[in-house]
């Protein structure tokens, strides 16, 4: 049945629904709409007859009083196009076939109960001065929103709380003001607000708390119009579930402008000024907030599970209200740091991946306690939040890479604790602004990685870092490398700080010398690769304990040259201050690999240093303690160099033979003994200890030749003992 031309006036034609004072020729009963069912009972609705058509149109048509159909079974579907209704209609508790708004103009639309069989519309530009209240409604097909506008008037634009919808919500290029609300409403298909614009500065734009959504969740652009998802206020969607995936691809969120409460003093973890907040949520497949996503606050997804990957490239979170540039040359304004948070995904499980390459992040980025089981790539993003926390990701757990190759990164880089399954990449990146502790204003480190656990690489390669790289305690696979890198120092004056590192392979071979200390306290590599650059740290490098196995490029058996240059790198980078443990490092890697010669250079350089540290403490004794490291150094090389000091033996033996032979014969001190005078055999008696040659003890001379034979005394045993004491070395290196 269709009415098409129902009105006391006989004008007819098409009607504007939307313009205020019908003609009189559309005027039209709403109870008319029931009569015409049933003409011949008053009005009073049966059951369903096979004899009555399933659908009933009404058009052009200014309906006068209320269309009632409260607790009514209507077994036909009801469609209004270019209509418009002077009263809300009431379809509360209505089990009804279904029903269409086209083209329509309503104060709002009762539906609390509704129960249909097929879809319910409001489409092709219906607008709705009211709520339209779904309450507890139960569509066997779908809600279908598209196209139409819907002013909430003081109230929700759309309230639809427990709605149960067997097919889909559809609302692509729905515009509304007020909220959308829709809680726990449970669906079997997609629910769509493509294109759609939802204005609702003082609360919530749209409210999905709890809902649960049996196929992909849209907020994206229009196919057909290429209009972006637009919002002004909150999108609720905590402890929603959504089967497949969830995208904001391309959106446009802006946060509400009034908070419904004042921020907590004692709540470190509340965003009030959030665009998205879907805490505890489950989505089985992708979260997609990508592609020209832009946000003006928060994005907030805490303690949530995401099936599949977390896509944010080329995404924009700009809390500055546009007045980062995200650039870093002299000009460019500096912002910073932000209140809000940017990013809030802490307890986060993904158990794909997460894609923010080439993102913009003004703000800071938490990534506290998130577990994900793919790889993390952050090439080309930039983060800002200057003089602040730009990124923290304590406890961060990744199964994969952590990329982050030409990155920037405007304030602190903080991961302590985090767990890599392969490589951790800045290669190429920027680490600038740290920020500072709020205690004592102490300063942050650029980047933070103690404790961290990576399964191979650390890559910092031609990255700049204007503060301290604190990778204290980190126990890295494979290699950690800082080839070709910047580093500064900040305001703490350290530029490295590797302090108890465990690494394969060290790269230290940086491109200019580093602005401050660094540290190498209790490290341990197999591999070390340096370069003099790093010896000439601005602050000193401290070596305590720093342990390497051998050296990336070896020191050739007849390259002096190179240990020279190692040992004055060792006295630039400890700027002066005895430290013996570098020296005997240096020794043991070199014997380690049979350069028995480098390594004695090694040792004596050590003793010398070690006298002139012990003689800049002192002062009366100091010119007998250089004395005495000169007698060490050139006569025995402090111990190091057996050959010299039997060199000086044949040297004594030479002399004192000579000095003997030209003496008279000294007197036998036993005149029952009758020896043949050897002047030879007198030294050796005299400079070889312990053994007894028979002649030293058997002539008694006098004078000069007295205090010459005890002097003769004192050197062979200085120098004999030297002798053994080199042998015993070699005898021990070779068993």
């Amino acid at each position: 049945m269709a009415i098409t031309d129902w009105a006391g006036d006989s004008g007819g034609g098409v009607l504007d629904p939307h313009r205020p004072n019908p003609p009189a020729w559309s005027h039209m009963l709403a109870s008319d709409v029931v009569r015409a069912v049933e003409p011949d009972t008053g009005g009073v609705l049966r059951r369903r007859r096979p004899a009555t058509a399933p659908v009933l149109t009404v058009s052009d048509r200014f309906l006068v009083g209320q269309l009632d159909l409260r607790g009514v079974e209507f077994p036909y579907l009801l469609e209004f196009v270019r209509c418009r209704f002077e009263s809300a209609p009431d379809i509360r508790q209505g089990k009804l076939a279904g029903i269409e708004f086209r083209d329509c103009a309503l104060p709002g639309l009762y539906g609390q109960n509704l129960h249909t069989d097929n879809d319910v519309l409001l489409v092709a530009g219906t607008v709705v001065q009211g709520t339209v209240d779904l309450v507890d409604a139960e569509i066997h097909g779908s809600l279908v929103l598209r196209g139409s506008k819907l002013f909430g008037a003081g109230g929700p634009a759309l309230h639809a709380n427990r709605l149960q919808l067997a097919g889909a919500l559809l609302a692509a290029n729905l515009q509304a003001e007020g909220e959308i609300r829709i809680p726990g409403m449970r669906t079997g298909g997609n629910v769509n607000f493509a294109g759609a614009l939802l204005n609702n500065p003082k609360g919530f734009a749209l409210n999905g708390n709890g809902m649960q959504v049996g196929g992909n969740l849209h907020l994206t652009p229009d196919g057909s119009t290429g209009a972006p998802f637009r919002s002004v206020g909150q999108v609720l969607l905590a402890s929603a579930r959504i089967d497949s995936d969830f995208s904001l691809r391309g959106a446009k969120l802006a946060p509400r402008t009034e908070h419904s409460r004042p921020v907590p003093p004692d709540d470190p973890f509340y965003d009030p000024n959030a665009t998205l907040v879907a805490d505890r949520s489950k989505v089985d497949g992708n979260v997609n907030l990508d592609r020209g996503f832009a946000s003006s606050g928060t994005v907030r997804i805490v303690n949530a599970h995401i099936g599949g990957s977390l896509r944010l490239a080329h995404a924009r979170v700009d809390l500055s209200g546009g007045r980062e540039t995200f650039r870093d040359d002299a000009d460019a304004p500096r912002p910073g740091p932000y209140t809000d948070r940017s990013l809030h995904f802490d307890g986060t499980e993904v158990r794909g991946g997460i894609d923010a390459r080439d993102a913009r992040i003004a703000g800071q980025a938490r990534f506290v306690d998130v577990k994900v089981q793919g790889s993390v790539l952050l090439d080309r993003a930039v983060f800002s939040n200057r003089s602040g926390d730009a990124v923290e990701g304590r406890r961060f757990t990744v199964g994969g890479n952590l990329d982050a190759r030409s990155a920037t990164v405007f304030g602190s880089l903080l991961l302590p604790g985090i767990t890599i399954g392969a490589n951790v990449d800045l290669r190429g990146s920027k680490l600038l602004a740290p920020g500072h502790y709020h205690r004592d204003r102490s300063p942050k480190p650029s980047l933070d990685l103690r404790v961290a656990h990576i399964g191979r690489d650390l890559i910092l390669a031609d990255s700049h870092a204007e503060g301290e790289i604190r990778i204290r305690r980190a126990e890295v696979g494979r290699e950690t490398n800082f080839q070709r890198a910047r580093l500064a120092s900040g305001t703490n004056g350290v530029a490295l700080n590797a302090y108890g590192v465990q690494t394969q392979e060290l790269r230290i071979d940086v491109g200019t010398p580093p602005g401050g200390r660094v540290d190498l306290r209790h490290l341990r590599c197999a591999a070390l690769a340096d370069n003099e650059a790093v010896w000439h740290a601005a602050g000193g490098i401290e070596l305590q304990d720093f342990r390497y196995d051998a050296l990336t490029a070896p020191v050739g058996m007849d390259d002096d040259g190179r240990v020279t240059e190692r040992l004055a790198w060792l006295r630039h980078g400890m700027r002066g201050v005895y430290r013996p443990g570098a020296y005997d490092q240096l020794a043991a890697m070199l014997r380690a690999s049979g350069n028995e010669e480098h390594a004695a250079t090694v040792l004596v350089e050590k003793q010398r240093r070690r006298y002139v540290s012990l003689a800049d403490g002192a002062h009366v004794t100091r010119p007998g303690i250089h004395a005495w490291s000169w007698f060490q150094r050139s006569m025995v090389g402090y111990g190091y160099r057996p050959t010299r000091a039997l060199a000086w033996l044949i040297a004594c033996l030479v002399a004192g033979s000579v000095w003997f032979a030209t003496i008279e014969t000294p007197r036998e001190s036993n005149e029952d003994d009758h020896l043949v005078w050897n002047p030879v055999l007198y030294t050796l008696d005299l400079i070889v200890p312990i053994v007894d040659f028979g002649h030293k003890n058997k002539w008694t001379v006098g004078g000069a030749s007295q205090w010459i034979a005890a002097a003769l005394v004192a050197a062979g045993w200085i120098l004999a003992t030297t002798v053994a004491a080199g042998v015993t070395r070699m005898l021990r290196r070779n068993n």
